[in-house]
């Protein structure tokens, strides 16, 4: 981190910086550690042109999650545009052990978030899902917004950067009539919306913390979905999340539906190497 950046942090916190550690903090900002004379801050930094727009968004789906009561996002201390850039400052949360108790845990709180309903798909205003912008336009049928606000925009972003030809891409009609076919009747409930590994904390106490959310109110299965996309998560935590909400039939093809926005947001982020599972998904379906 550079000194000037320092000193601008210390000037929000209104407190003297006294260390400041690199810590991991994913692909699309920079994390530090920063440690005050008698606490500790996490800090993300950004330096697109988007910065500040968003850790607004991020900011805006931790309090969601927060105020929902059903599962711990940390307090946001700040978010504010730097000289260069923007920052958000977040509690630290000092971590701890994802035991099979504090895994089970997890899967109930996350069942009493998707249980916080709406009379809507989607979300008040726009966000991102990593540094991509993700539509929120609300719908009353799922089928209509899955199709239209996440895997069309995806899809033809693709087209734009190439990493698919015209030809691959179905039509929105083909999409919503898959879609509708697979998870006709599904509602809506309070998505985190990106829901791998390393959008999640453990802390020292045992709690269960969400992080880096790309909320809005989905089918539930969706962030089901995403959990198993890079390896799973423990037993225990599907198990207490089903004894919430029970898994219903065709979960697998809806998981597959589900799993090819993700794949789709990391061809468009990362390149082809994610264009065999991409394609395998829509000649298997579409």
């Amino acid at each position: 981190m550079q000194k000037d950046t320092e000193f601008e942090l210390a000037g929000l916190l209104g407190n003297k910086i006294v260390g400041v550690k690199p810590i991991s903090g994913g692909d699309i900002s920079k994390a530090y550690l920063l440690e005050l004379p008698k606490s500790k801050v996490f800090c993300k930094l950004n330096y697109s042109k988007f910065a500040y727009s968003l850790f607004e968004q991020e900011l805006t789906g931790l309090n969601l999650i927060a105020d929902s009561g059903a599962i711990k996002a940390p307090e946001v201390i700040g978010c504010s545009r730097l000289e260069r850039g923007a920052c958000l400052l977040l509690e630290y949360i000092v971590p701890g052990n994802p035991t099979a108790a504090v895994m089970q845990k997890f899967g109930y709180q996350l069942a009493e978030l998707h249980l916080c309903g709406s009379e809507y798909f989607g979300l008040e205003e726009d966000n991102y899902i990593g540094s991509l912008p993700q539509s929120n336009s609300k719908h009353n049928n799922w089928a209509n917004f899955y199709a239209r606000e996440r895997l069309h925009h995806q899809l033809q972003l693709a087209l734009e950067k190439k990493l698919l030809r015209a030809e691959e891409v179905p039509d929105v009609q083909t999409l919503e009539s898959v879609i509708e076919k697979y998870t006709g009747g599904a509602m809506p409930g309070l998505l985190h919306g990106d829901l791998w590994g390393g959008n999640y904390l453990i802390s020292s106490r045992g709690d269960p913390y969400l992080i880096d959310p790309a909320v809005y109110y989905g089918h539930h299965e969706v962030d089901i979905a995403m959990t198993k996309l890079f390896g799973g998560f423990d037993n225990a935590f599907y198990q207490a999340y089903h004894e919430i909400i029970p898994q219903s039939e065709r979960f697998v093809e809806r998981q597959d539906l589900y799993q090819l926005y993700y794949l789709l947001v990391h061809l468009n982020l990362f390149g082809s190497s994610y264009y065999p599972a991409v394609i395998n998904c829509i000649k298997n379906y579409f």
